[in-house]
Protein backbone atom coordinates (compact mmCIF):
# COMPACT_ATOMS: atom_id res chain seq x y z
CA UNK A 1 0.00 0.00 0.00
CA UNK A 2 1.64 3.64 -1.00
CA UNK A 3 0.33 6.40 0.51
CA UNK A 4 1.12 9.67 -1.43
CA UNK A 5 2.52 12.10 1.31
CA UNK A 6 2.81 15.72 0.41
CA UNK A 7 6.14 16.62 0.05
CA UNK A 8 6.30 18.72 3.69
CA UNK A 9 8.85 17.37 5.56
CA UNK A 10 10.35 13.81 6.04
CA UNK A 11 13.13 14.25 7.74
CA UNK A 12 15.59 11.32 9.25
CA UNK A 13 18.75 11.56 11.55
CA UNK A 14 21.26 9.22 11.53
CA UNK A 15 18.39 6.85 10.80
CA UNK A 16 16.80 7.97 13.18
CA UNK A 17 12.75 9.27 13.66
CA UNK A 18 11.27 10.31 10.70
CA UNK A 19 8.72 12.45 10.34
CA UNK A 20 5.72 12.32 7.93
CA UNK A 21 3.50 15.51 7.31
CA UNK A 22 3.84 17.51 10.85
CA UNK A 23 0.76 19.70 11.40
CA UNK A 24 -1.29 22.13 13.55
CA UNK A 25 -4.88 23.18 13.09
CA UNK A 26 -5.70 26.85 12.27
CA UNK A 27 -7.07 28.26 15.65
CA UNK A 28 -9.35 31.87 15.75
CA UNK A 29 -6.47 34.60 17.00
CA UNK A 30 -7.85 34.35 20.76
CA UNK A 31 -7.55 30.67 20.92
CA UNK A 32 -5.43 29.96 24.64
CA UNK A 33 -3.93 26.14 23.18
CA UNK A 34 -3.10 24.77 19.82
CA UNK A 35 -2.31 20.99 19.07
CA UNK A 36 0.73 19.74 16.70
CA UNK A 37 0.26 16.36 14.99
CA UNK A 38 2.44 14.19 13.06
CA UNK A 39 3.91 10.79 12.69
CA UNK A 40 7.24 9.36 13.55
CA UNK A 41 8.89 6.21 11.43
CA UNK A 42 11.39 5.01 13.70
CA UNK A 43 14.18 3.12 10.98
CA UNK A 44 16.23 1.94 13.65
CA UNK A 45 16.63 -1.31 15.30
CA UNK A 46 15.88 -0.32 18.95
CA UNK A 47 12.71 1.43 20.01
CA UNK A 48 12.99 5.52 21.52
CA UNK A 49 10.48 7.42 23.60
CA UNK A 50 9.53 11.23 22.81
CA UNK A 51 9.79 12.59 26.36
CA UNK A 52 8.55 16.18 25.37
CA UNK A 53 8.17 19.05 23.24
CA UNK A 54 9.02 22.82 23.22
CA UNK A 55 8.54 25.30 20.58
CA UNK A 56 8.63 29.34 20.93
CA UNK A 57 5.37 29.85 19.54
CA UNK A 58 4.04 28.29 23.16
CA UNK A 59 4.42 29.01 26.59
CA UNK A 60 4.95 24.93 27.06
CA UNK A 61 4.12 21.76 25.22
CA UNK A 62 2.41 18.73 26.79
CA UNK A 63 2.32 15.35 25.37
CA UNK A 64 -1.34 14.53 25.47
CA UNK A 65 -3.18 11.42 24.37
CA UNK A 66 -7.37 10.55 24.30
CA UNK A 67 -8.16 8.06 27.19
CA UNK A 68 -11.86 6.62 26.88
CA UNK A 69 -13.70 6.56 30.66
CA UNK A 70 -16.81 5.10 30.28
CA UNK A 71 -18.76 7.02 27.21
CA UNK A 72 -16.54 9.94 27.68
CA UNK A 73 -13.07 11.18 25.64
CA UNK A 74 -10.96 12.75 28.25
CA UNK A 75 -7.78 14.01 27.32
CA UNK A 76 -4.73 12.97 29.70
CA UNK A 77 -1.17 14.28 29.65
CA UNK A 78 1.68 11.34 29.29
CA UNK A 79 5.23 11.48 30.24
CA UNK A 80 6.58 9.76 26.98
CA UNK A 81 4.93 8.11 24.11
CA UNK A 82 7.22 4.80 22.34
CA UNK A 83 7.91 4.43 19.13
CA UNK A 84 8.68 0.40 18.70
CA UNK A 85 12.03 -0.45 16.27
CA UNK A 86 11.12 -0.39 13.11
CA UNK A 87 7.27 0.88 13.93
CA UNK A 88 5.66 4.34 14.12
CA UNK A 89 4.14 6.45 16.63
CA UNK A 90 0.77 8.54 15.13
CA UNK A 91 -0.03 11.84 16.80
CA UNK A 92 -3.31 12.81 15.20
CA UNK A 93 -6.48 14.08 16.32
CA UNK A 94 -8.51 11.97 19.22
CA UNK A 95 -4.85 10.73 19.57
CA UNK A 96 -2.10 11.36 20.67
CA UNK A 97 -1.24 15.00 20.13
CA UNK A 98 1.56 17.71 21.72
CA UNK A 99 -0.78 20.59 23.24
CA UNK A 100 0.88 23.89 22.85
CA UNK A 101 -0.09 25.94 26.13
CA UNK A 102 0.09 30.28 26.01
CA UNK A 103 0.42 30.49 22.27
CA UNK A 104 1.98 33.50 21.84
CA UNK A 105 0.73 34.48 18.49
CA UNK A 106 -2.24 33.27 16.43
CA UNK A 107 -1.89 29.85 14.51
CA UNK A 108 -3.19 31.47 10.99
CA UNK A 109 -3.27 28.77 8.26
CA UNK A 110 -0.62 28.76 6.09
CA UNK A 111 2.46 29.84 8.31
CA UNK A 112 4.53 27.09 9.64
CA UNK A 113 6.93 26.93 12.94
CA UNK A 114 9.27 25.25 14.39
CA UNK A 115 8.11 22.09 17.49
CA UNK A 116 11.57 20.56 19.01
CA UNK A 117 10.51 17.17 19.92
CA UNK A 118 13.12 15.34 22.40
CA UNK A 119 13.65 11.05 22.33
CA UNK A 120 15.21 9.63 24.79
CA UNK A 121 17.81 7.66 22.66
CA UNK A 122 17.37 10.58 19.45
CA UNK A 123 17.62 13.09 21.28
CA UNK A 124 16.69 16.75 20.30
CA UNK A 125 14.66 16.96 16.94
CA UNK A 126 13.28 20.03 15.45
CA UNK A 127 10.42 19.77 13.30
CA UNK A 128 8.50 22.55 11.19
CA UNK A 129 4.89 22.29 11.58
CA UNK A 130 2.78 23.76 8.55
CA UNK A 131 -0.53 25.03 9.73
CA UNK A 132 -3.47 24.21 8.09
CA UNK A 133 -6.99 25.17 8.20
CA UNK A 134 -7.96 21.22 8.41
CA UNK A 135 -6.49 17.97 8.61
CA UNK A 136 -4.22 17.23 5.41
CA UNK A 137 -5.59 14.00 3.15
CA UNK A 138 -2.85 11.28 2.57
CA UNK A 139 -3.06 12.06 -1.26
CA UNK A 140 -3.08 16.37 -0.29
CA UNK A 141 -0.42 18.19 -2.78
CA UNK A 142 0.68 21.48 -2.08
Amino acid sequence: MRLKLAPLILLALFGNPAFAHPWARALPPNAPTGAAYFVVHNKGAQGDRLLGASTPRATKAELHTHVHLGDVMKMQQVDSVGVPAGGEARFEPSSNHVMLFGLKQPLVAGERFPLTLEFEKAGKVEVEIAIEAEAPKAEHHH
